[in-house]
């Protein structure tokens, strides 16, 4: 809800009143500003606008849960990530890829085609590295998967799921019975 007015006063009001900007001015009031070009924030702002309007819908709404949140969760997260980490605005790139105007005053200058510092090249060890701890994220990622017992220490086997489930615990909540998920919730709960 937060978002979606947020994008809302962003996109149809006026981003000077946007709350989230107002904050994000006052933290960095100090700062030099650093000017974008309004067409292609605009362009992803609308983006932001069609995921909280998705999730107002799905969460709000409908109070659906289940995967397609997480997924636009997930892509809202990735967004804002490689703004916020990076400097990169994906919805810009977006937008140079559908507008042949292309966009212009670009966070970092990144619009500009220049060479790269020596600091911005990336040497074969520094990818090697990379490589590296992708494979062992993998590695640890699918073991802990694998192992599901390995926090607790005790692995549950099916026999000893069917015992340890009582029947009190086995009641479906009304919430799941309303969205039509009773079965899944029996199912993710080990229940008979």
């Amino acid at each position: 809800v937060a978002f979606l007015i947020d994008f809302s006063i962003r996109l149809f009001v006026n981003p000077k009143y946007s709350p989230s900007m107002v904050l994000g001015r006052l933290a960095v009031r100090n700062q030099t500003p650093e000017y974008v070009g309004a067409p292609q924030k605009r362009f992803a702002w609308g983006i932001g606008l069609a995921l909280a309007t998705a999730m107002f819908f799905l969460m709000v709404v409908n109070r659906v849960v289940g995967p397609i949140n997480m997924l636009v969760c997930s892509i809202c997260l990735l967004l804002l990530f490689f703004e916020a980490a990076f400097g990169i605005c994906v919805g810009c790139k977006i937008y140079n890829a559908f507008h042949k105007e292309q966009a212009q005053l670009c966070p970092g200058d990144v619009c500009e085609v220049r060479t790269r510092e020596p600091i911005q090249k990336i040497s074969v060890a520094q990818t090697a590295a990379v490589v590296v701890f992708v494979v062992v994220m993998g590695i640890v990622g699918n073991n802990l998967s694998a192992d599901s017992g390995v926090m607790t220490g005790h692995v549950t086997r099916p026999a000893e799921q069917s015992d340890a489930v009582s029947s009190a615990a086995c009641k479906v909540p009304d919430w799941a019975a309303a969205i039509g998920h009773a079965d899944k919730w029996k199912r993710h709960n080990n229940c008979p």
